[in-house]
Order: C-alpha cells, then structure tokens, then sequence
C-alpha cells in the first residue's frame, strides 16, 4: 500500500490565527431567509460578520435589511429592539430606523440632522441572505456564485437541497483547510464516509483564477456505509464494487462546492448516467464572524429522489452529524494554535487544495488593505 502522496514537506509558518484577515468585497452568506421569516414577536435578527456587528429585518417591501447594530443617538445595539411597520425601533428610546440606515422619527425630537449608520447591500439568492461588507458600489448581482442546484427563488427543478447552520469556534479558514483536503475523512468520518482509498489515492490540485479545485478519483472500491445508504436509497445494488469522487471548488470569498459520489464500477464515474450513480452537491458557504469564530452554513444538493422529502432529511440529519465531528476537532484544533501561535506546522501533498486557497485568500486580502484609504 503507497501513501497518496511522497514524503516531499517543507515547512511553513502560515499567517497565525490571531491576526484577522477578511475579504470584504464579496457577496457573503449572513443568514437563510427562513430564519429571518422564523422570527416572532417583531424581533430582528443580530449577526456579527467579518468583525463587525450587524441586524436584519425585512422591510415594508418584504425586502430584507441589513444595517449597522448601533442606535446614533447613544450606541446601544439596534437588534435589542423591534421590527413595526418595515421600521426597526430601536429597544433604548424609541428612534425609528429604516432600511437605508437613516431615522425616520424618534419621539420629541427633530431627526433631519441625526447620523446615518452603514446599511449593507443585500440578495435574497436559493433561500440564502448574502451580504457584501465592502464597497456598495461593486455590489453587482453578477459577482454571485454560480450555483447549478439553485435558483434566485430557492431550489432548482428536479433537485433537492437539505442542510443546517453551525457555530464553530475557529478561524474561518481552518474550516476552508479541512474541506480542500478530504484524506480526513478515513479518520475524523470512519463510520460515515471515510475508507482507506482516499489515503492510497493521491489527489490533483490546480488553480484557475481565483478558483482553487482539488480532486481525487478512486476505481474499484466498496462504497463507505453513507455512499452504501446513498446506493440503496437510489435503488442499486449495495454490494457491488463502485467508482467513487470528490471534487473540492474553492472560490472567494470562502465558498466550497463538493462534487461527491459513487458509480457503480466502469458505468462512467462521475460522468455515469444518472441511473447507475448516487451523486450530490456538498454545498459549503463560511461566514467569518470573529478571527477565531464563525457561522458555518452547509447542505447537499443532489438529483436523485429529488420530491422525496423525507429522504432529504435523512440525508440532512446524517450529514449535520458528519460536520459535527469536523467541528469538534476544528476547535481543539483552534484552540491548540492559539496556545501556541509560535509553533510552524507543515505543508504536505495532501494540502495543496488548503495552501492554494489561501494564497488566493491572502492575495485578495492584501489588495483590498492596499485600497482601503490610510488613516489620518
């Protein structure tokens, strides 16, 4: 058995945790619609994105808002108050916001000259909220991701999309590291999706752009108990060998899409037709909240039993318990680095998808402080 990849390290001393690195000037996932319609008793939404806090409201036309959670008249968080009439009042002294981040009255005073607060752009797109923290101005609904699963309203016809949303105290990029290199799964996923094939078979990475894919194809093999279940719940054969892959997409600002499956063996692989193969989306969207804490959104899209709902959220449960063990090394992981910010650890084979999608993060990263006016 050779390893997937040659004993050719060196060493490197990546940009350490503490130190906060955002790529603002790009359409970010601040939350799903349902959890902004979820909201009872006028209550908005708060959220800190890219380290600094925000609050979300639909207004009087339905459109969701995103403004700064701070009240001009004495700073207290505007998320503490109320949604009246497509308003958001503010829980302090009443002062009445609209979604263009000026205030519309306040009780006993005069509000023509108060302050405006930075009201953000926002796209209600396939069910999600996305934000741009940075320029309003390059805010186009073009610099969207593609998504083929997807549609402005919601879920694209004959698919299916089920998934959820984690807390996860690491930095955002450790999380983009774990998705860009899948040989964790054969340890961190043993029982779900992981098997000794994917450490025996190297994988290629390359970058395009600003789009950083790395993929691994295994022939041959038994399909892992989830690729099993997927199999079955398809109507094949459980017990025969299988192709199986994993294609990793990284695009900014911190985007993974995860082509996943299985074929049964020589039908084609991932280009099988659609009746000989269990195949999906693993779809990945990271919010940096902090330069150690973030909202992780993540789901499967897939083409198989698309009507049946129930299927969905099969697949949904078994995946969220899949992340949640990611999760819970992602933070022993952080909280190690952050004991220890000195230390260098090492770039193997194995990480090329990771270092590569943090290259084109540092290099963005770096162009937009280039940008950003100096301090007086």
């Amino acid at each position: 058995m050779r390893p997937s990849c040659p004993i050719d390290w060196i060493q490197f001393k990546p940009a350490p945790t503490r130190i906060t690195m955002f790529i603002r000037n790009a359409w970010t996932v601040a939350a799903t619609a349902a959890e902004i319609d979820a909201l009872r008793d006028g209550k908005p939404l708060a959220r800190q994105i890219c380290g600094e806090r925000w609050v979300f409201f639909r207004g009087p036309d339905g459109r969701v808002a995103a403004l700064e959670d701070f009240c001009p008249h004495r700073g207290a968080p505007l998320s503490l108050g109320r949604v009246c009439d497509g308003e958001l009042v503010c829980g302090y002294h009443g002062l009445r916001m609209g979604c263009d981040g000026k205030t519309v009255s306040m009780p006993g005073q005069r509000v023509r000259g108060f302050p405006a607060i930075r009201a953000l752009p926002v796209i209600e797109h396939a069910g999600f909220v996305w934000v741009w923290p940075g320029d309003p101005a390059r805010a186009t609904p073009d610099a969207l991701p593609a998504l083929p699963w997807a549609t402005r309203e919601g879920v694209a016809p004959g698919w299916a999309y089920g998934g959820g949303l984690y807390h996860v105290a690491c930095d955002w990029r450790l999380m983009v590291d774990n998705l860009m290199d899948l040989t964790h799964e054969t340890y961190v996923h043993a029982g779900s999706i992981g098997q000794p094939e994917i450490d025996e078979t190297p994988c290629q990475t390359r970058a395009q752009g600003d789009e950083v894919v790395t993929s691994r194809f295994m022939a041959g093999i038994q399909a892992p108990p989830f690729w099993r279940d997927a199999l079955a719940m398809n109507g094949l054969p459980t017990d025969q060998p299988v192709d199986r892959w994993q294609v990793c997409r990284f695009t900014p600002p911190s985007h993974v899409m995860i082509e996943v499956g299985v074929a049964l063996a020589g039908r084609g692989g991932i280009d099988a037709p659609d009746d000989a193969k269990a195949a999906a989306v693993v779809v990945d969207f990271i919010t940096p909240e902090t330069a150690t804490t973030m909202h992780y959104f993540w789901g499967m899209a897939r083409r198989f039993r698309a009507d049946d709902a129930e299927l969905t959220e099969r697949i949904r449960q078994g995946q969220g318990r899949i992340f949640d063990e990611d999760r819970a090394l992602l933070e022993q992981q952080q909280r190690n680095l952050s004991a220890h910010p000195q230390r260098e650890l090492l770039k193997l084979n194995i990480d090329s998808g990771g270092v590569m999608a943090r290259r084109v993060i540092e290099r963005l990263a770096a162009a937009e402080a280039a940008a950003m006016p100096a301090a007086a």
